[in-house]
């Protein structure tokens, strides 16, 4: 048998996020990444908090915008590498996708 401790910091959190049957959209990712780079403390000033938030939806916005250029980014290279590779057919299928 092992036993054992942890000694946890307070406030620690631990965030879990699932998805069924698909991957994460980039928005998705972006709200994630945002929480991350932004953290509002519950005993801000109001007017100190609302200008945290308008700031945090200001780099989800942009973090799903390059996002969504990296995943269009991707696709085209897999398109060239299948279409390099003599599957043209599995190329114009990616197209759809």
């Amino acid at each position: 048998m092992i036993s054992g401790s942890i000694d946890i910091a307070p406030g620690f959190k631990v965030d879990v996020r699932t998805t069924n049957n698909r991957g994460f959209t980039p928005e998705e990712l972006a709200q994630q990444c945002a929480d991350k780079i932004v953290l509002v403390a519950d005993t801000a000033p109001d007017p100190v908090r609302a200008q945290a938030q308008a700031f945090k939806a200001q780099i989800e916005q942009l973090v799903a915008g390059y996002l969504k250029k990296a995943v269009q980014s991707d696709r085209t290279t897999v398109y060239n590498a299948l279409k390099d590779a003599g599957h043209p057919e599995l190329a114009e299928a990616l197209k759809g996708i």
